[in-house]
Parts: C-alpha cells; structure tokens; sequence
C-alpha cells in the first residue's frame, strides 16, 4: 500500500490547496478525485458563471449604446447564448489545466478515482486500490438541494450544474430560490431574453444579506424586467405530458396561483456529499450528513480532517482555501489562527453586484450591540458617474460603545473586488473613525466605503 503523510479526498478549491500548502510543508501528499480538479467552483460553479454573468454585462452596455455616444439597430444585435456558453467553457478548461500543472509542479500524486474510508488511516479507492496515510482530509463538497416531493429531473427542473450545460436561454425560466446562485442566473437569463420569475419564501432576495441590500436588490431585478416573488413558497410541480414545460403551484398569504415556465431552476440551497465516504464505518460525526469539525478542522477522529462545503459552516469556495490552509498547518504541527467566519466577505455577482462581511444590522442588534449605522449612495460618487454605473450604495454598520466596524454592506458597481478592504479593517478590529481617516484616492468606486465612514461619525461630506 502507499503511504502518505497527507491524503485528500476531493480536488476543489479546498482540497488542491490543501495538497499545494502540504507539498510546501514537505507533507509527502496524495489527492484522490473522481471526476475533475477543480471541483464544481471551476468546472459547473463559481468561474463559468462569471464568464456569463460577463457577457450579461456587455448586452447591458450595448443596450445603452446612446448614452456612450454610439448607436445601432437594435434589430441586428444578435445575441449568441451558445458562444456565451462555450466561452464559460473555455475559460473553466483552461483553469482546469492550470490546477493540473500545479499538481504537477508540487509533486502531487493524484489518482482518478472515487474515494472512501476503509479506517482512520486507509482509504479505499475504486479502482481496486488502498491507500495509507497518517492523516485524511475529506473534501468532497456538496450538491444542490431539491424540495421535499420534487425531483430535479435534469431536464425541465434542473439544478445549476444543469444550468450551466444549456447553450440556449429558455424562452421562460422559473428560479425556485433568491440566494447568490439564483438570482445570478435569474440575471443571465433575463439579459438573453428569457421572461424569468424569481421566486423567495422569506421577505427579501439574497436574504443573508443585510435588509436594506436585499430591497436594493429587488428594485433592480424588477426594473431588468424579472418578476420578483418574495414571500412565496412553492407548493408542487406539474410536468406538462407533451414535454412543453411546468407549472408552479404557489401560495403567498393563504392565496394560491400558478406560474407556467419552460425550465424551472432549483436553487434552495445545498446538501453535503457524504453518503459514500465511509463515515459511519469508521466512527465520523455528523449532523444532518454535514462533518463535524473544531477549529483546526479535525473530526472527532484525530487522523480525519474535513474542509469545504461538506462541513456545511460556510459553503464558499474562499472558505473552503482558507480551511485547507488551517488544517494542514494544523496537520503539521504549527498554530494556525483560528477562521472567523463572519469576517469572511460574501459576495453576489449579478448587476447590481453585492457583497458583504461582517455582521448585518440586525445581527448587530441582537448579539447586544448598540449601532450607529452610515449609508452613502454610489449616485453621489464621481467615478461611479464617469462609468454610468452608478445604483446601490455601502452601509457601514458600527458599535457605539468603541466604535469599532461591525460590518461592512456593498450593493454596486464592483463592490466585490471593493469588499477585501472592509474584510481587513474588520480582521484588525478597526474603528469607524480610523476607516474614515484613511485617504482613498480620487476618483475611484473605493471613495464609497470612506463616505460611508463619515456619515456614520456624523460627518458626511458629500451627502
């Protein structure tokens, strides 16, 4: 049998980087995948949306084509959705590639196979074969999850991996869900044409996100032309016999009615990918199939590790690197810090974009804080202008007491690659005051955060 120092199970965003930081601790390191490095972010999630949500933007700068002094007939604008497609493609291929190098260039044995606990210390692949390693890292992700009663058939109800391998926009789409993952794709569709129906049983779209942002949001779906359906709960799925579509039973307030799509997208959430790993058989915990971990990652078995969205703490990609990074160091015998998940960003790449870190107002208030809270318009920002992107604004959420920054809401033009800033200050314990007086250059998106400052401390300068 081989013998590692460090074996992963699942070739994601948590487990190649756990592989890569091991090699770079001198961890003799295998990593087992059964379908495609990269995992589902590079290959059915997080980089193939983006590729589309890209070419969402560039039909909604050709839509306005007068305001930037260009014009055309809008009836010989073509929009390809299969170019689209195989553009995302090829971006996740080459990415795909690149992780496979990396493997390659730290020494990384990978085997293409499934994988599953034989005992603490021995992996049982597939193919036949056992592994043996000091210590096992379980990295193998999750999947989406359907409603109770209503099976995702892969055709007309589908999931976002099912998503991503249309190459052409259904006439009509119903998005059951309006997290990151739906209203993402609710935006793609509606920018190809698609009449989409966004549907939400809680109150707001996005509804992690702060109140005010989830509103923000709302608006903006509704003037793109989606008909946004908040406090709805889907009550069944009728299949049409001669394979035209669905209808959508809904309730909202004790009244019910029915929605007609083409497709229906499912996009509630996710459920973890840990029937098959021999938990059981070796003793894991689990809580509801998501692995229970400590703050360095452990299982309740010394030698077993678990990172990424299988754990079911934070299932984000970023999360999901950060873990692996703590749980080898840990495996290695150093000190990593501890994560603090709420000072992790989260973000949503639809138009408007929307992300955050730290506590909402809400949580704020009920873990006992009394907040003063600062909020400053993209609308009132010269870059903003200068682009003509320009809706959405930064709230800043902060403790009275200390006046520390408690959390940090972004809804506009590349808020997320504006939020890693807040995420730092956030980490440091930074006070309101403190962000207000650092000096963000003119004229940049940036100036938003630091306005925002200013209105909390009572300052506003140009509100």
């Amino acid at each position: 049998m081989a013998d590692y120092d460090v074996l992963i199970i699942g070739g994601g965003p948590g487990g190649y980087v756990a592989a890569i930081r091991a090699r770079q601790l001198r961890l003799k390191t295998a990593l087992v995948e059964r379908e495609h490095l990269g995992g589902v972010c590079l290959n059915w999630g997080c980089i193939p949306t983006k590729a589309l949500l890209h070419n969402a933007e560039v039909i909604r700068l050709l839509d306005e084509g007068k305001t930037y002094g260009f014009s055309f007939d809008k009836d010989s604008l073509r929009v390809d959705y299969a170019a689209a497609h195989k553009r995302s493609r090829q971006v996740s291929g080459r990415l795909v590639k690149g992780v496979e190098f990396l493997m390659k260039k730290n020494q990384v044995e990978v085997f293409e196979a499934a994988g599953s606990l034989k005992s603490a210390t021995e992996v049982a692949l597939s193919t036949g074969e056992t592994l043996l390693a000091r210590h096992i890292i379980l990295a193998t992700g999750a999947r989406a999850r359907s409603i109770p009663g209503i099976e995702i058939d892969g055709d007309r109800l589908i999931s976002a991996r099912h998503a991503l391998e249309l190459t052409e926009t259904p006439r009509s789409m119903a998005v059951i869900g309006a997290g990151a993952i739906g209203v993402e794709f609710a935006h793609v569709w509606r920018s190809y044409g698609a009449d989409v129906s966004l549907l939400e049983m809680l109150p707001n779209v996005l509804p992690l996100e702060d109140t005010d942002v989830g509103q923000q949001m709302e608006k903006a779906l509704s003037k793109q032309g989606i008909q946004v359906h908040t406090h709805t709960k889907v009550e069944k799925v009728d299949l049409a016999e001669d394979g035209s579509g669905l209808t959508l039973t809904v309730s909202r307030d004790g009244q019910t009615q029915t929605i007609a799509a083409e497709k229906a997208l499912v996009a509630i959430g996710v459920q973890p990918n840990s029937e098959e790993l021999g938990l059981e058989t070796v003793g894991v915990k689990t809580n509801r199939g998501w692995i229970t971990i400590d703050e360095t990652m452990q299982t309740n078995l010394p030698t077993v590790y678990a990172i990424g969205d299988v754990t079911g703490v934070m299932p984000l990609a970023h999360v999901a690197s950060a873990q692996a990074i703590v749980a080898v160091e840990a495996i290695a015998g150093l000190s990593p810090e501890p994560l603090i998940y709420a000072n992790i960003p989260r973000c949503t790449y639809a138009s408007p974009e929307v992300a955050s870190v730290g506590l909402t107002e809400a949580q704020a208030k009920e873990q006992g804080y009394q907040t003063k809270v600062g909020q400053f318009p993209f609308r009132a920002n010269g870059k903003a202008l200068a682009i003509g992107d320009y809706e959405g604004f930064v709230k800043i959420v902060s403790d009275v007491k200390y006046d520390q920054v408690l959390g940090v809401h972004m809804i506009g033009p590349h808020v997320t690659d504006m939020i890693s800033e807040a995420a730092g200050m956030i980490r440091l314990e930074t006070t309101t005051e403190e962000l207000a007086r650092t000096v963000h250059p003119h004229p940049t998106l940036s100036e938003v955060v630091m306005e925002a400052a200013h209105v909390v401390l009572g300052q506003g300068i140009h509100i």
